[in-house]
């Protein structure tokens, strides 16, 4: 081995070692990555709350919930929602374009609510209300269309048959 070659191969190791050691020896300090973890599950914390009261909204709706635990429980879920707003705010004090305006915690809790709401209740375009009468029609079209094909099931593995099948496509049993 030439001494060149054994310098390529040195250098090579070299910024090898320093590409593995770049992620140790810059470290992020304790403390923002504690602020990162504590403002990644107060986020959670407040997904989990608004689907609380969505939850709790359809419920209600149902006739789940009786009509008197309905508002309690809901005051009690908008205002632990209030709590983790405010501790998000504290974690972050920078403004969100949504509260520009200078809106109280339970005020942009209640929009992202109603954001929340508006955003489950959208059906696709396409999507149109079918009445029975339309399914029942839809049962019967399909239902004529596999008349002529299928047949019956082969007495060997189950798999449906049509009717130009000598064999079973599956098992290879002679069906005729």
């Amino acid at each position: 081995m030439d001494i060149g070659a054994f310098f390529l191969l040195l250098a090579l190791l070299m910024l090898i070692a320093v590409f593995v050691s770049r992620p140790f020896l810059e470290r992020q300090p304790a403390a923002t990555l504690q602020e990162e973890h504590a403002a990644s599950s107060l986020l959670a914390e407040r997904d989990r709350i608004l689907t609380a009261l969505q939850e709790l909204d359809f419920d209600h709706a149902l006739g789940k919930i009786p009509a008197e635990d309905y508002p309690l429980q809901r005051s009690n879920l908008l205002q632990r929602g209030a709590a983790i707003l405010r501790q998000l705010d504290a974690l972050t004090p920078s403004p969100s374009p949504a509260s520009g305006r200078g809106e109280s915690t339970k005020e942009r809790l209640g929009t992202a609510i109603a954001t929340r709401r508006a955003d489950a209740a959208e059906k696709p375009a396409s999507a149109k209300e079918t009445t029975d009468e339309d399914l029942e029609a839809l049962i019967a079209k399909r239902r004529a269309s596999l008349k002529d094909k299928a047949v019956g099931f082969c007495p060997k593995c189950g798999r449906p048959n049509l009717s130009t099948d000598s064999f079973c496509p599956q098992c290879a049993y002679a069906l005729k």
